[in-house]
């Protein structure tokens, strides 16, 4: 008989199966394997990843947060084509939130700059090789990280209701040929964090996201 799995063993393998399949149903969305209107339903997309309904339904949740895909009484959920609008709206918020929440983080401990360290270095990786999903899932990453050494609970609350990890892949896919420049961009971020200078370090975050939101906006304009 098997051993039955820890709560949390078993909440983190469901919040990493949500994840994956949050993941493809983005990269199927934006790359037209999903049409909009296309109808997504939750058992036949359980039977084709081979888990439950429930990481199912809580990655359709992310995605209909973010806009990617609407829920209807008696139509179900299905694919949305992304709004502009809402992407930059959550980045507008993103940018005056972690300023701040990077004032609050200094002085940093040694194993949030060693994590950030870390990340950093993944997202020099994904940026050189192209890889938008990766550096966009690594972007998070970091972002978060400073966010939650603000000790702001509320801004942490606030931060994840943006579902950033959905619309960082959107954004990331269009300028992914200049994913290079925005990775170069954290280093300085994170040398004001090692320095203690939280002013600089909200300065620095401040202006990479909204200089982030302009090439993205215009690269959706052009599209």
């Amino acid at each position: 008989m098997s051993t039955p799995k820890h709560p949390e063993t078993a909440c983190l393998e469901r919040r990493c199966m949500r994840d994956s399949i949050r993941d493809t149903l983005v990269s199927r969305i934006l790359d037209g394997t999903y049409a909009p209107g296309e109808r997504l339903i939750e058992l036949n997309l359980a039977r084709e990843f081979n888990v439950s309904q429930a990481p199912v339904r809580e990655a359709l949740r992310e995605l209909e947060a973010s806009g990617l895909v609407e829920s209807q009484r008696y139509r179900g959920t299905r694919v949305s084509a992304p709004q502009p609008a809402d992407l930059q709206e959550a980045f507008e918020m993103r940018a005056v939130l972690e300023e701040r929440a990077a004032q609050l983080a200094v002085p940093c401990s040694a194993e949030t700059l060693a994590f950030l360290k870390e990340v950093l270095k993944k997202m020099h990786a994904a940026a050189a090789a192209g890889n938008a999903s990766v550096y966009a899932r690594e972007v998070v990453h970091f972002h978060r990280r400073v966010v939650e050494a603000s000790g702001n609970r509320v801004f942490l609350h606030t931060w994840d209701a943006l579902q950033l990890e959905v619309r960082m892949q959107i954004a990331a896919l269009h300028v992914n040929s200049e994913l290079p420049h925005y990775a170069r961009a954290h280093d300085a971020i994170l040398n004001a964090l090692r320095e203690g200078n939280g002013v600089q370090a909200g300065q620095l975050l401040r202006q990479l996201i909204e200089r982030f939101l302009a090439t993205v906006v215009r690269a959706t304009a052009t599209a």
